[in-house]
Protein backbone atom coordinates (compact mmCIF):
# COMPACT_ATOMS: atom_id res chain seq x y z
CA UNK A 1 0.00 0.00 0.00
CA UNK A 2 2.71 2.51 0.79
CA UNK A 3 4.28 1.94 -2.61
CA UNK A 4 1.17 2.67 -4.12
CA UNK A 5 0.41 5.58 -2.28
CA UNK A 6 4.20 6.99 -3.05
CA UNK A 7 3.62 6.10 -6.80
CA UNK A 8 -0.09 8.24 -6.43
CA UNK A 9 1.97 12.01 -7.08
CA UNK A 10 -1.63 14.17 -7.92
CA UNK A 11 -1.49 17.63 -9.02
CA UNK A 12 -1.05 20.71 -6.44
CA UNK A 13 -4.12 23.65 -6.20
CA UNK A 14 -1.60 25.00 -9.02
CA UNK A 15 -0.50 22.59 -11.32
CA UNK A 16 1.15 22.76 -14.99
CA UNK A 17 -2.43 21.65 -16.42
CA UNK A 18 -3.90 25.12 -14.86
CA UNK A 19 -1.09 27.42 -16.11
CA UNK A 20 -1.36 25.77 -19.16
CA UNK A 21 -5.81 26.09 -19.37
CA UNK A 22 -5.20 30.34 -18.00
CA UNK A 23 -2.28 30.66 -20.58
CA UNK A 24 -4.19 29.05 -23.77
CA UNK A 25 -7.26 30.64 -22.74
CA UNK A 26 -5.60 33.79 -22.59
CA UNK A 27 -3.86 33.31 -26.66
CA UNK A 28 -6.92 32.02 -27.85
CA UNK A 29 -8.91 35.69 -26.98
CA UNK A 30 -6.01 37.77 -27.40
CA UNK A 31 -5.81 36.44 -31.00
CA UNK A 32 -8.78 36.13 -31.64
CA UNK A 33 -9.45 39.70 -30.80
CA UNK A 34 -6.22 40.37 -33.51
CA UNK A 35 -7.75 38.83 -35.90
CA UNK A 36 -11.27 39.58 -35.87
CA UNK A 37 -12.87 41.40 -39.05
CA UNK A 38 -15.74 43.09 -36.79
CA UNK A 39 -16.67 46.70 -37.21
CA UNK A 40 -19.66 46.83 -35.20
CA UNK A 41 -19.15 49.41 -32.02
CA UNK A 42 -21.68 47.34 -30.16
CA UNK A 43 -20.22 44.42 -30.39
CA UNK A 44 -16.38 46.01 -29.69
CA UNK A 45 -17.69 46.89 -26.29
CA UNK A 46 -19.05 43.82 -26.07
CA UNK A 47 -15.56 42.34 -26.65
CA UNK A 48 -13.88 44.85 -24.49
CA UNK A 49 -15.53 44.44 -21.67
CA UNK A 50 -14.80 40.72 -21.80
CA UNK A 51 -11.34 40.99 -22.33
CA UNK A 52 -11.48 43.25 -19.46
CA UNK A 53 -12.92 40.60 -17.53
CA UNK A 54 -10.87 37.57 -18.51
CA UNK A 55 -7.48 39.49 -17.62
CA UNK A 56 -9.05 40.29 -14.02
CA UNK A 57 -10.04 36.50 -13.35
CA UNK A 58 -6.08 35.44 -14.16
CA UNK A 59 -4.99 37.94 -12.22
CA UNK A 60 -7.36 37.12 -9.11
CA UNK A 61 -8.08 33.40 -9.67
CA UNK A 62 -5.84 32.42 -6.76
CA UNK A 63 -6.10 35.15 -4.33
CA UNK A 64 -10.11 36.31 -4.77
CA UNK A 65 -11.61 33.03 -6.63
CA UNK A 66 -14.85 34.17 -6.06
CA UNK A 67 -14.60 37.75 -7.07
CA UNK A 68 -12.58 35.90 -10.39
CA UNK A 69 -15.33 33.93 -10.71
CA UNK A 70 -17.94 36.60 -10.99
CA UNK A 71 -15.83 38.17 -13.52
CA UNK A 72 -15.56 35.07 -16.06
CA UNK A 73 -19.44 34.46 -15.70
CA UNK A 74 -19.89 38.29 -16.22
CA UNK A 75 -17.85 38.10 -19.16
CA UNK A 76 -19.07 34.72 -20.79
CA UNK A 77 -22.85 36.77 -20.11
CA UNK A 78 -21.73 39.74 -21.75
CA UNK A 79 -20.57 38.45 -24.81
CA UNK A 80 -23.44 36.14 -25.28
CA UNK A 81 -26.05 38.48 -26.96
CA UNK A 82 -23.70 39.10 -29.83
CA UNK A 83 -22.41 36.23 -30.37
CA UNK A 84 -25.09 35.91 -33.47
CA UNK A 85 -24.57 39.37 -34.14
CA UNK A 86 -21.04 39.57 -34.98
CA UNK A 87 -19.48 39.76 -38.26
CA UNK A 88 -17.52 36.44 -37.43
CA UNK A 89 -17.24 33.90 -34.94
CA UNK A 90 -14.80 35.58 -33.21
CA UNK A 91 -17.90 36.38 -30.55
CA UNK A 92 -18.79 32.80 -30.49
CA UNK A 93 -14.99 31.81 -29.74
CA UNK A 94 -14.46 34.34 -26.86
CA UNK A 95 -17.94 33.17 -25.64
CA UNK A 96 -17.10 29.36 -25.58
CA UNK A 97 -13.53 30.28 -23.72
CA UNK A 98 -15.22 31.75 -21.18
CA UNK A 99 -18.22 29.99 -20.25
CA UNK A 100 -16.33 26.59 -20.30
CA UNK A 101 -13.52 27.68 -18.05
CA UNK A 102 -16.70 29.04 -15.44
CA UNK A 103 -18.41 25.99 -15.71
CA UNK A 104 -14.65 24.04 -14.55
CA UNK A 105 -14.31 26.38 -11.57
CA UNK A 106 -15.08 24.13 -8.64
CA UNK A 107 -15.91 27.73 -6.38
CA UNK A 108 -18.90 28.12 -7.89
CA UNK A 109 -21.44 25.70 -7.38
CA UNK A 110 -23.53 23.33 -9.95
CA UNK A 111 -26.59 25.69 -9.53
CA UNK A 112 -24.71 28.81 -10.55
CA UNK A 113 -22.82 27.43 -13.17
CA UNK A 114 -26.03 25.98 -14.85
CA UNK A 115 -28.14 29.09 -14.20
CA UNK A 116 -25.03 31.24 -15.84
CA UNK A 117 -24.81 28.95 -18.73
CA UNK A 118 -28.85 28.70 -19.32
CA UNK A 119 -28.57 33.17 -19.21
CA UNK A 120 -26.07 32.71 -21.50
CA UNK A 121 -27.76 30.22 -24.20
CA UNK A 122 -30.75 32.06 -23.61
CA UNK A 123 -29.43 36.06 -24.10
CA UNK A 124 -27.93 34.23 -27.56
CA UNK A 125 -30.64 32.86 -28.44
CA UNK A 126 -32.50 36.60 -28.17
CA UNK A 127 -29.41 38.30 -29.70
CA UNK A 128 -30.39 36.42 -33.12
CA UNK A 129 -33.99 36.45 -32.94
CA UNK A 130 -33.51 40.34 -32.95
CA UNK A 131 -30.68 40.29 -35.19
CA UNK A 132 -33.33 38.39 -37.57
CA UNK A 133 -30.45 35.76 -38.76
CA UNK A 134 -30.83 32.65 -39.67
CA UNK A 135 -32.92 29.91 -38.36
CA UNK A 136 -29.89 27.45 -38.60
CA UNK A 137 -27.52 30.79 -37.15
CA UNK A 138 -29.87 31.02 -34.62
CA UNK A 139 -30.09 27.24 -33.14
CA UNK A 140 -26.54 26.26 -34.27
CA UNK A 141 -24.63 29.17 -31.94
CA UNK A 142 -26.83 28.48 -28.58
CA UNK A 143 -25.55 24.41 -29.23
CA UNK A 144 -22.45 25.31 -29.14
CA UNK A 145 -22.70 26.98 -25.78
CA UNK A 146 -24.23 24.14 -24.40
CA UNK A 147 -21.77 21.73 -25.47
CA UNK A 148 -18.90 23.81 -23.89
CA UNK A 149 -21.04 24.56 -20.79
CA UNK A 150 -21.34 20.03 -20.73
CA UNK A 151 -17.81 19.60 -21.48
CA UNK A 152 -17.21 22.28 -18.37
CA UNK A 153 -19.27 20.92 -15.94
CA UNK A 154 -17.41 17.19 -16.73
CA UNK A 155 -14.27 18.51 -16.02
CA UNK A 156 -15.52 20.30 -12.79
CA UNK A 157 -16.59 16.74 -11.65
CA UNK A 158 -13.57 14.89 -12.72
CA UNK A 159 -11.36 17.77 -10.92
CA UNK A 160 -13.74 17.49 -7.44
CA UNK A 161 -12.91 13.70 -7.83
CA UNK A 162 -9.43 14.18 -8.10
CA UNK A 163 -9.15 16.64 -4.92
CA UNK A 164 -11.47 14.27 -3.28
CA UNK A 165 -8.66 11.46 -3.89
CA UNK A 166 -6.16 13.81 -3.35
CA UNK A 167 -7.62 13.67 0.42
CA UNK A 168 -8.48 10.45 0.46
CA UNK A 169 -5.05 9.47 -0.07
CA UNK A 170 -3.12 11.69 2.71
CA UNK A 171 -5.90 10.72 5.05
CA UNK A 172 -4.83 7.00 4.43
CA UNK A 173 -1.07 8.23 4.67
CA UNK A 174 -2.07 9.83 8.11
CA UNK A 175 -4.25 6.80 9.26
CA UNK A 176 -0.89 4.38 8.16
CA UNK A 177 1.73 6.91 9.88
CA UNK A 178 -0.78 6.31 13.23
CA UNK A 179 -1.06 2.82 13.09
CA UNK A 180 2.61 1.78 12.55
CA UNK A 181 3.40 4.86 15.53
CA UNK A 182 0.70 2.39 17.65
CA UNK A 183 2.23 -0.72 16.84
CA UNK A 184 5.64 0.08 17.68
CA UNK A 185 3.95 1.65 21.34
CA UNK A 186 2.33 -1.65 21.12
CA UNK A 187 5.57 -3.39 20.41
CA UNK A 188 7.35 -1.28 23.04
CA UNK A 189 4.77 -2.06 25.95
CA UNK A 190 5.65 -5.74 25.01
CA UNK A 191 9.09 -5.67 24.95
CA UNK A 192 8.89 -3.97 28.71
CA UNK A 193 5.91 -6.64 29.98
CA UNK A 194 8.17 -9.39 28.79
CA UNK A 195 11.49 -8.27 30.31
CA UNK A 196 9.59 -7.20 33.74
CA UNK A 197 8.31 -10.47 33.55
CA UNK A 198 11.41 -12.26 33.44
CA UNK A 199 13.33 -9.81 35.89
CA UNK A 200 10.58 -10.01 38.41
CA UNK A 201 10.98 -13.74 37.60
CA UNK A 202 14.97 -13.76 38.47
CA UNK A 203 15.03 -11.36 41.07
CA UNK A 204 12.21 -12.50 42.57
CA UNK A 205 14.37 -16.49 43.00
CA UNK A 206 17.45 -14.39 44.04
CA UNK A 207 15.89 -12.81 46.67
CA UNK A 208 14.72 -15.57 47.99
CA UNK A 209 18.48 -17.54 47.37
CA UNK A 210 20.09 -14.45 49.05
CA UNK A 211 17.65 -14.47 52.35
CA UNK A 212 18.55 -18.10 52.29
CA UNK A 213 22.18 -17.35 52.48
CA UNK A 214 22.05 -14.80 55.64
CA UNK A 215 19.90 -17.00 57.58
CA UNK A 216 22.91 -20.18 56.56
CA UNK A 217 25.73 -17.44 57.67
CA UNK A 218 23.86 -16.20 60.73
CA UNK A 219 23.88 -20.34 62.03
CA UNK A 220 28.07 -20.17 61.02
CA UNK A 221 26.83 -22.41 57.82
CA UNK A 222 29.43 -21.60 55.25
CA UNK A 223 29.31 -24.30 53.01
CA UNK A 224 25.92 -24.33 52.63
CA UNK A 225 25.94 -20.05 53.07
CA UNK A 226 28.59 -20.30 49.80
CA UNK A 227 26.34 -22.53 47.86
CA UNK A 228 23.32 -20.52 48.17
CA UNK A 229 25.60 -17.51 46.70
CA UNK A 230 26.78 -19.32 44.07
CA UNK A 231 23.44 -20.44 42.94
CA UNK A 232 22.34 -16.39 43.40
CA UNK A 233 25.13 -15.73 40.89
CA UNK A 234 24.01 -18.23 38.21
CA UNK A 235 20.64 -17.08 38.95
CA UNK A 236 21.59 -13.20 38.09
CA UNK A 237 23.54 -14.41 34.83
CA UNK A 238 20.60 -16.84 34.02
CA UNK A 239 18.03 -13.82 34.61
CA UNK A 240 20.54 -11.50 32.25
CA UNK A 241 20.25 -13.95 29.48
CA UNK A 242 16.68 -14.56 30.01
CA UNK A 243 15.98 -10.97 29.90
CA UNK A 244 17.85 -10.58 25.97
CA UNK A 245 16.33 -13.82 24.96
CA UNK A 246 12.79 -12.24 25.80
CA UNK A 247 13.81 -9.57 23.49
CA UNK A 248 14.76 -11.62 20.81
CA UNK A 249 12.03 -14.27 20.87
CA UNK A 250 9.77 -10.87 20.25
CA UNK A 251 10.78 -11.15 16.78
CA UNK A 252 11.42 -14.81 16.52
CA UNK A 253 9.77 -17.22 15.40
CA UNK A 254 6.96 -18.79 17.23
CA UNK A 255 8.41 -21.33 19.93
CA UNK A 256 6.35 -24.34 20.83
CA UNK A 257 4.32 -23.79 24.18
CA UNK A 258 5.14 -27.18 25.79
CA UNK A 259 8.44 -27.03 24.82
CA UNK A 260 8.31 -23.42 26.33
CA UNK A 261 6.73 -24.24 29.37
CA UNK A 262 8.98 -27.60 30.00
CA UNK A 263 11.60 -25.59 30.23
CA UNK A 264 10.34 -22.84 32.44
CA UNK A 265 9.74 -25.79 34.56
CA UNK A 266 13.36 -27.44 34.57
CA UNK A 267 14.77 -23.70 34.97
CA UNK A 268 12.44 -23.14 38.08
CA UNK A 269 13.11 -26.49 39.73
CA UNK A 270 16.97 -26.15 39.06
CA UNK A 271 17.20 -22.60 40.65
CA UNK A 272 14.82 -23.05 43.59
CA UNK A 273 15.33 -26.51 44.12
CA UNK A 274 11.18 -26.99 44.17
CA UNK A 275 9.67 -29.74 42.25
CA UNK A 276 7.99 -28.69 39.06
CA UNK A 277 5.65 -31.47 37.38
CA UNK A 278 4.70 -30.33 33.51
CA UNK A 279 2.21 -32.16 32.00
CA UNK A 280 0.02 -32.04 28.25
CA UNK A 281 -3.15 -32.73 27.31
CA UNK A 282 -4.83 -32.93 23.84
CA UNK A 283 -3.09 -32.86 20.71
CA UNK A 284 -0.20 -30.89 20.76
CA UNK A 285 -0.13 -27.56 18.70
CA UNK A 286 1.88 -24.15 18.37
CA UNK A 287 -0.58 -21.18 19.12
CA UNK A 288 -0.16 -17.42 18.04
CA UNK A 289 3.31 -15.86 19.37
CA UNK A 290 0.72 -13.89 21.53
CA UNK A 291 -0.78 -16.72 22.79
CA UNK A 292 2.42 -18.58 23.76
CA UNK A 293 4.22 -14.67 25.42
CA UNK A 294 0.80 -14.53 27.68
CA UNK A 295 0.81 -18.21 28.77
CA UNK A 296 4.87 -18.41 29.54
CA UNK A 297 4.54 -14.90 30.97
CA UNK A 298 1.91 -16.14 33.42
CA UNK A 299 3.67 -19.54 34.16
CA UNK A 300 6.51 -17.42 35.18
CA UNK A 301 4.74 -15.15 37.40
CA UNK A 302 2.64 -18.15 39.18
CA UNK A 303 5.90 -20.13 39.76
CA UNK A 304 6.98 -16.86 41.21
CA UNK A 305 4.88 -16.91 43.46
CA UNK A 306 4.85 -20.60 44.04
CA UNK A 307 8.40 -20.33 45.59
CA UNK A 308 7.69 -17.33 47.68
CA UNK A 309 4.39 -17.89 48.92
CA UNK A 310 4.78 -21.80 49.26
CA UNK A 311 8.89 -22.57 49.50
CA UNK A 312 9.83 -26.17 48.89
CA UNK A 313 6.49 -27.52 47.92
CA UNK A 314 5.85 -29.04 44.71
CA UNK A 315 4.11 -27.18 42.09
CA UNK A 316 1.97 -28.99 38.87
CA UNK A 317 1.72 -27.48 35.49
CA UNK A 318 -0.72 -28.79 33.02
CA UNK A 319 -0.98 -27.24 29.29
CA UNK A 320 -3.96 -28.64 27.99
CA UNK A 321 -5.20 -28.28 24.26
CA UNK A 322 -9.01 -28.27 22.76
CA UNK A 323 -10.58 -27.48 19.80
CA UNK A 324 -11.16 -23.68 20.54
CA UNK A 325 -8.92 -23.11 23.11
CA UNK A 326 -5.63 -23.37 25.40
CA UNK A 327 -5.82 -24.22 28.93
CA UNK A 328 -2.69 -23.63 30.92
CA UNK A 329 -2.99 -25.10 34.88
CA UNK A 330 -0.70 -24.55 37.72
CA UNK A 331 -1.34 -25.86 41.17
CA UNK A 332 0.43 -25.50 44.88
CA UNK A 333 -0.30 -26.51 48.12
CA UNK A 334 -2.15 -23.42 49.77
CA UNK A 335 0.90 -21.48 52.14
CA UNK A 336 0.24 -17.78 53.03
CA UNK A 337 -1.53 -15.34 50.53
CA UNK A 338 -0.58 -16.27 46.94
CA UNK A 339 -2.27 -13.20 45.45
CA UNK A 340 0.16 -11.17 46.64
CA UNK A 341 3.05 -12.47 44.70
CA UNK A 342 5.57 -10.32 42.41
CA UNK A 343 5.71 -8.69 39.55
CA UNK A 344 2.00 -7.77 38.07
CA UNK A 345 0.87 -10.61 40.51
CA UNK A 346 -3.33 -11.35 39.89
CA UNK A 347 -3.77 -7.90 38.12
CA UNK A 348 -1.08 -8.31 35.71
CA UNK A 349 -2.20 -12.22 35.00
CA UNK A 350 -5.28 -11.11 34.35
CA UNK A 351 -4.34 -7.74 32.08
CA UNK A 352 -2.47 -9.85 30.04
CA UNK A 353 -4.76 -12.94 29.83
CA UNK A 354 -7.62 -10.17 28.85
CA UNK A 355 -5.06 -8.95 25.79
CA UNK A 356 -5.06 -12.17 24.20
CA UNK A 357 -9.29 -12.47 24.56
CA UNK A 358 -9.25 -15.25 27.23
CA UNK A 359 -9.98 -15.18 31.22
CA UNK A 360 -8.37 -16.04 34.44
CA UNK A 361 -9.59 -17.91 37.08
CA UNK A 362 -7.93 -18.26 40.58
CA UNK A 363 -8.53 -19.96 44.29
CA UNK A 364 -8.27 -22.66 46.20
CA UNK A 365 -9.19 -25.90 45.55
CA UNK A 366 -8.68 -29.16 47.52
CA UNK A 367 -5.93 -27.22 49.72
CA UNK A 368 -4.35 -26.30 46.70
CA UNK A 369 -3.82 -22.53 45.05
CA UNK A 370 -5.27 -22.89 41.77
CA UNK A 371 -4.30 -20.53 38.35
CA UNK A 372 -6.04 -21.10 35.15
CA UNK A 373 -5.66 -19.29 32.35
CA UNK A 374 -7.91 -20.20 28.86
CA UNK A 375 -7.29 -18.58 25.43
CA UNK A 376 -9.75 -18.77 22.57
CA UNK A 377 -8.02 -20.00 19.06
CA UNK A 378 -11.03 -19.40 16.86
CA UNK A 379 -8.86 -19.88 14.26
CA UNK A 380 -7.46 -22.90 14.69
CA UNK A 381 -8.59 -26.04 12.71
CA UNK A 382 -6.75 -29.26 13.92
CA UNK A 383 -3.71 -28.89 12.20
CA UNK A 384 -0.76 -27.25 12.99
CA UNK A 385 1.16 -29.73 15.23
CA UNK A 386 3.56 -28.21 17.41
Amino acid sequence: MDKVLRGLRLPENVAPGWLVVQLLGSVVILATLLTTAETQPLVWVAYGAAAACWVGFVLGHERLPRTAAALLAAGATVVAPVISVASDTSALVIGVVMLGRFAALITPGVRLIVATGCADIALCVLGGLLADVSLGETLGNPLGLVIILLFGLNRRQYRIHLAQTRRLLEQTKRAQAEQTRAAALDERTRIAREIHDVLANSLGALVVQLELAEAMLEQKDDDRALERVLVSRRLAVDGLAEARNAVAALRADVPPLARALEDLAQRHHKLSGTEVSFGTEGELRTPPFSVVACLVALAREALTNAAKHAPGEPVTMVLGFEPDRVRLTVRNPVAGDPGAGTGFGLTGMRERVSQVGGRLSTGTCQGEWQVVAEVPEPGHTGGDHG
